[in-house]
C-alpha cells in the first residue's frame, strides 16, 4: 500500500473516484462516500483496516481476497461498487443531510439505468439518510428501485465496532445467497 503524506491525503478531497459498474450486475455495492485513502489511490475501500474486501471474500462473493487495486475484477463476478455521495472526506460525519438526500436521488437514477438485481448499501445510517427511512435495519428492505431489490449491510469501516469481521461476513453471505436465488 502506498504511503501518503497528510498533505497528499488532504489534496485527495478534490478527486472523483470512478465507479466500478456495468449493466445488469448481480449486486451493486454502495459505499457511503470515498475516504481520503480511497480518493488518493482511486480504489474503493482502500483504507487499511476497512473490512469490505475480507467480508466480500469470506462470504463467498469472491474466490480469493482481492486487493483494492484489483477492484475491476469484481465485474467478472457480476459485482460493482459505487457510493451514495461522491465527495471524499476523512469521515462520513462530515457529510451534510442534503448531500445524503441528493446522493440518494442520484443513486436511484444510477440503479434505474444499470438495473442490478440487488443494491447493497454498506451502512444503515447512510441508507436511512439517503432514502429518508429512519426505521431501516441491516438486511433486506421492502423498498425496490424498479426491479432492483435493496439490502442494507453493516458499514465495513474499522470504526464500526458493533460488527466483527465474522458477523459482517455472515450478513454479506445472506445477501450472496439471496443474489444467487
Amino acid at each position: 500500500m502506498a504511503r501518503f503524506t497528510p498533505e497528499e491525503l488532504e489534496a485527495a478531497r478534490d478527486r472523483v473516484v470512478p465507479d466500478v459498474v456495468a449493466e445488469g450486475l448481480r449486486v451493486l455495492f454502495c459505499g457511503i462516500n470515498p475516504g481520503l485513502m480511497t480518493a488518493a489511490t482511486g480504489h474503493h475501500f482502500a483504507r487499511p483496516g476497512n473490512r469490505f474486501w475480507p467480508a466480500l471474500h469470506r462470504s463467498g462473493f469472491t474466490p480469493r481476497l482481492l486487493k483494492p487495486s484489483e477492484q475491476q475484477e469484481l465485474l467478472s463476478y457480476g459485482l460493482g461498487i459505487t457510493n451514495v455521495v461522491a465527495r471524499a472526506s476523512a469521515r462520513a460525519d462530515e457529510l451534510s443531510a442534503e448531500e445524503y438526500r441528493e446522493g440518494g436521488r442520484l443513486l436511484t437514477a444510477k440503479v434505474e439505468r444499470l438495473r442490478p438485481r440487488w443494491l447493497a448499501v454498506v451502512g444503515v445510517t447512510a441508507y436511512r439518510a439517503a432514502f429518508d427511512d429512519r426505521t431501516a435495519r441491516v438486511g433486506p428492505q421492502a423498498r425496490t428501485i424498479g426491479d432492483t431489490r435493496v439490502w442494507v449491510l453493516p458499514n465495513p469501516s474499522g470504526l464500526n465496532a458493533h460488527w466483527t469481521l465474522a458477523t459482517m461476513a455472515e450478513e454479506f453471505g445472506r445477501l450472496r445467497e439471496a443474489a444467487e436465488g
